[in-house]
């Protein structure tokens, strides 16, 4: 039985409880728990089969909550890792770094992996397109809730070129 469903029974968790705030002895748990001992007996038992119980040699019973923490971590969802295209490993750790489901989430604060951030994202920008400031926003907003800041970086760093409101393709890293 998986570690949820054992503590989804109510006495095995009120055993838990008992362990929890210090219960070591069968007994001990028995009477914490409101149980006759035999079915704390019972409780602890199921429990240590599915480790989330330990039971010292001298009888003592203890909750493996360093095993609670393993479990959690291992029902976790894991995101897949961004497919950030064919480039070098130092640049798709960085990238793999600030991007989730194609999404910065943050703005790098160090100027060289924000560099490799910027000019991944500057690739959205056709060469030879002139895009109104509204469209800029469109495009970055997709990126990260503050398209402003993306969009100055990018204008500072050289990756955009700006006048009258108008952006255009300055820089940035070519697929040919």
């Amino acid at each position: 039985m998986d570690a949820l469903g054992l503590l989804a029974d109510e006495e095995r968790l009120r055993v838990v409880a008992a362990l929890v705030l210090g219960a070591g002895t069968t007994d001990d748990v028995a009477q914490r728990a409101g149980l006759e001992p035999r079915r704390a007996l019972t409780a602890l038992t199921r429990l240590e089969a599915g480790e989330l119980v330990r039971r010292a040699d001298d009888g003592s019973w203890s909750f493996d909550i360093a095993r609670l923490r393993e479990l959690a971590r291992a029902a976790r969802p894991r995101d897949e890792p961004d497919d950030v295209g064919d480039v070098d490993a130092a640049t798709a750790s960085v990238l793999r770094t600030f991007l989730r489901a194609g999404r910065l989430t943050q703005i790098p604060m160090h100027a060289g992996k924000r560099r490799i951030v910027l000019d991944h994202i500057c690739r959205v920008f056709d060469i030879g397109v002139h895009y109104p400031e509204r469209e800029v926003n469109a495009l970055l907003r997709a990126f990260h809730p503050d398209y402003a800041a993306l969009r100055r970086y990018l204008v500072d760093e050289g990756f955009l070129g700006r006048e009258r409101n108008i952006y255009w393709r300055t820089g940035g890293t070519v697929d040919l």
